[in-house]
């Protein structure tokens, strides 16, 4: 049960930082609002080292099913602990959305913009083209899968002390890549808040872009499940 907690505390507090950050900018009358996509990046980033810092001593900070995937396929993790994990990663990212609504509920109350809504919780293109949308969440998640196999150790995955270069490679992940789908790169990150949306009384939202849903969670995978190929497959390892 400490691991399950470690994992569900970690991912909410990444969705806490992140989620938060959405809504300073995008909702109406908050006190960051449009102060625009470098801050938004950078909110993911600190959610990120926080979470990985907390998470790290416990459970080894996966906070991330397609880490945890690739982590199994990398012979660096047991596949028997995959659901366990996976579960607590995706009650923690649902919880952390609905602190993040409790914080800005009076900022949802006034925000008209249904979409701006939904964007708080989950992602969605710029450029509404899914097999392009599809190869951009490949592509993100399997550089930032390669680079934690390379900091993770056999059996435990993070330690605290990668924290900081998992945090970065976040930060430039959605400097670089985040442009055309908001890079989610964590399928609980999307599929969990997109869920707490779909629920939550928020006044006037729109539907909760289920077409869209599986973009965000297939994405990932696929890119963590290369990610672990070429590591083991080229001796990486």
């Amino acid at each position: 049960m400490n691991v399950f907690f470690a994992e569900f505390i970690g991912t909410a507090i990444i969705i806490v930082f992140g989620g938060g950050v959405v809504a300073n900018v995008l909702l109406s009358k908050t006190k960051g609002n449009n102060s625009g996509w470098i801050v938004i990046t950078f909110g993911w980033a600190v959610g990120v080292f926080t979470g990985v810092l907390i998470a790290a001593p416990v459970s080894g900070a996966h906070l991330n099913p397609a880490v945890t995937l690739a982590l199994v396929l990398a012979n660096k993790f047991s596949l028997s602990l995959l659901p366990l994990y996976v579960c607590a990663q995706m009650l923690g990212a649902m919880f952390g959305a609905f602190l993040v609504w409790l914080a800005y509920k009076q900022h949802f109350d006034a925000t008209e913009d249904a979409d701006l809504k939904l964007a708080v919780f989950c992602t969605a293109p710029n450029i509404r083209n899914l097999l392009y949308n599809l190869i951009t969440e490949v592509i993100g998640t399997f550089v930032l899968v390669l680079a934690i196999l390379y900091m993770a150790a056999p059996e435990v995955g993070l330690g605290a002390l990668n924290a900081l270069p998992v945090a970065l490679v976040v930060l430039g992940l959605g400097l670089s890549m985040g442009g055309p789908t908001g890079y989610a790169i964590n399928p609980a990150r999307d599929l969990g808040p997109r869920i707490m949306h779909l629920f939550l009384p928020i006044p006037q939202k729109r539907n909760s872009d289920w077409k869209y849903s599986w973009v965000p969670v297939l994405g990932p995978f696929l890119g963590a499940s290369i990610a672990a190929g070429i590591f083991v497959l080229f001796g990486l390892s």
